[in-house]
């Protein structure tokens, strides 16, 4: 039996560029890049607050919409941790 090679896409990291599978959310490319698992509410497993927010083609996306936030060939994500004082 023949497998179908996994299609990736293309896209652009905190101004790097990264392949990731096609159908990859935006929830999935966040865990994996903090090292922290999420749940589908986008909150970390562990309890730990995230203080992260992100950004596709320079448009912030709410945590609560990560979940669904299909990334595709071409978009440009940013991650921005929160820093404390100002």
């Amino acid at each position: 039996m023949e497998h179908a090679a996994m299609k990736t896409i293309g896209i652009n990291f905190n101004s790097q560029p990264v392949d990731l599978a096609e159908g990859t959310t935006l929830r999935e490319l966040i865990s994996t890049s903090i090292g922290k698992e999420l749940d589908g509410n986008s909150l970390a497993v562990d309890g730990s607050k995230l203080g992260i927010a992100a950004a596709v083609n320079g448009a912030v996306v709410p945590r609560s919409a990560w979940n669904t936030c299909l990334l595709a060939q071409g978009h440009s994500v940013e991650l921005v941790t929160a820093a404390q004082g100002g």
